[in-house]
């Protein structure tokens, strides 16, 4: 069975006090041309808490400022099972509410704050832009084309359904690399409205491997985001 704690747990878990949670972790800028270490586990433990109290409520005044009817109280949690990847993600619970989540490894990766408020104001966004509806929409769409086009040149019942899996898969990943860029962008508006440095929190984008411009690739070239940050920043500063 999958176990989750809150962002509480995890200051339980790094036994820290969650009510002495600096503006800012403080630590040495790195040399020219090279790369800043990771954070100490304390310090990632409070950068987070940080994060989550400060991002939360401007993600919830954006979802509640461009949707309508939309569940914009965000359950922001940490994925503590053992070995998991590097990764964040959003989903919807049992409920409908948004949920965001951290592995601990993406927590113990952060290299800052700025780059731990990106990252959750990039998924905070997926859910106020609707991406998990629309990519459902695009799945059952293309199982219905695939499917459809196998039924009429004659396959059978496992030719049909083999048809509509590869459907759904080419539908759901047909606008993937549209949806992160969009994510991109409002995530760096929320995360400068949080009072954070979104062009450094996007430098995150050099370190992870670079996914290119594949073919039905569901991220988009790391340059290219990175591109769209420092243009969505250039606008908000007007």
């Amino acid at each position: 069975m999958k176990r989750w704690t809150t962002w509480i747990g995890i200051v339980a878990v790094l036994a820290l006090a969650a009510c002495d949670v600096p503006t800012e972790v403080a630590r040495p800028m790195p040399a020219a041309g090279t790369a800043a270490p990771p954070l100490a586990p304390e310090a990632a433990a409070r950068a987070f808490v940080q994060v989550v109290r400060t991002v939360e409520p401007v993600a919830e005044a954006e979802c509640r400022r461009l949707t309508v009817n939309t569940d914009c109280d965000f359950r922001i949690v940490v994925d503590d099972r053992p070995g998991q990847p590097v990764n964040a993600y959003q989903s919807r619970d049992e409920t409908g509410r948004p949920v965001l989540t951290f592995t601990l490894a993406l927590i113990a990766d952060a290299r800052n704050t700025d780059e731990l408020a990106f990252v959750m104001g990039h998924e905070a966004a997926h859910h106020i832009l609707g991406h998990l509806d629309r990519q459902q929409r695009n799945a059952m769409a293309g199982a219905l084309v695939f499917g459809g086009l196998a039924t009429l040149t004659g396959g059978g019942t496992g030719s049909v359904e083999s048809a509509q899996r590869l459907g759904a898969v080419v539908g759901a990943r047909s606008y993937s690399k549209e949806f992160e860029l969009e994510a991109d962008e409002l995530g760096t508006l929320i995360t400068l409205r949080a009072g954070y440095d979104a062009l450094r929190g996007s430098e995150f984008f050099s370190r992870i491997p670079d996914p290119g411009n594949r073919f039905l690739g569901t991220h988009p070239p790391n340059a290219e985001r990175a591109d769209l940050v420092r243009r969505t920043v250039a606008r908000a500063r007007g």
